[in-house]
């Protein structure tokens, strides 16, 4: 049972992990989270089938889009954290895709913009559409597991509110019709201190600057409470919207 390591095993090994690209699956068994009620990936494949060209934003690792393959013969995909940059075109680039680390310069260019846990430009968005096009988006709101930083005494994970209804706003004010807005805040549970260290090295926004040996004190007593009570459960936060361009 791995909550019954030690707490400094536990947390040597989290910090030891090489991240790359958006893989989680180190966290298989340790971490569980819920999904929302929609599957994003489900939603956009009927999606790309009626398109010819599609863009992902904030690609990471190209894991999404070369799950959703086959993919349009003009499929671009945007990653501007360098590290994930290389990752995302060795994944991609069997499958035809075009890496970019910045977002294209034309116009009415794609049937299809993706962007699951991505930036959300409106402005842009409306601009690279064609008529007719769609963005479909899942969003990490400004909620995101709020109640770990501030368990671990961390300022909160976003310094303005990100929420379905403020990007529904941003959408309309791009001149783009809303079709489908849901919103949830589902579970994520850690078995482990070290499924907790890992996630906080995965997502470095979370708790930004985080070091485990800067959060000792807390993170001692989270591990005091996974012992206890077999784990520590915080509160995730998603929206999905889906939106054309008239």
């Amino acid at each position: 049972m791995r909550s019954g390591r030690h707490y400094d095993h536990l947390v040597d090994e989290a910090a030891g992990v090489p991240i790359i690209g958006w893989e989680f699956a180190w966290l298989d068994g340790r971490a569980v989270g819920s999904d929302p009620s929609w599957s994003f990936p489900g939603l956009a494949r009927p999606l790309l089938r009626r398109a010819g060209s599609v863009l992902d934003l904030d690609t990471g690792g190209g894991e999404l889009l070369a799950e959703l393959a086959p993919l349009p013969a003009h499929t671009v995909a945007v990653e501007s954290w360098a590290p994930n940059v290389p990752v995302a075109r060795d994944r991609l680039t069997p499958f035809g895709v075009s890496v970019l680390t910045e977002l294209p310069g034309g116009e009415e260019e794609f049937d299809l913009v993706l962007s699951r846990h991505g930036r959300l430009p409106a402005a842009d968005i409306a601009r690279l559409l064609k008529r007719g096009g769609t963005v479909l988006t899942q969003q990490v709101g400004s909620d995101d597991l709020a109640d770990l930083n501030a368990e671990l005494g961390a300022p909160p994970p976003y310094p303005h509110t990100w929420t379905a209804q403020k990007a529904v706003a941003a959408l309309h004010a791009a001149g783009l019709e809303v079709s489908d807005v849901r919103e949830e805040r589902p579970p994520l549970t850690f078995h482990d201190i070290g499924a907790l260290v890992y996630q906080l090295r995965a997502v470095p926004w979370q708790v930004r600057g985080f070091d485990p040996a800067r959060y000792d004190r807390e993170l001692r007593r989270i591990d005091a409470k996974i012992r206890t009570y077999g784990h520590f459960t915080v509160t995730a936060h998603r929206f999905l919207i889906q939106a054309h361009r008239p």
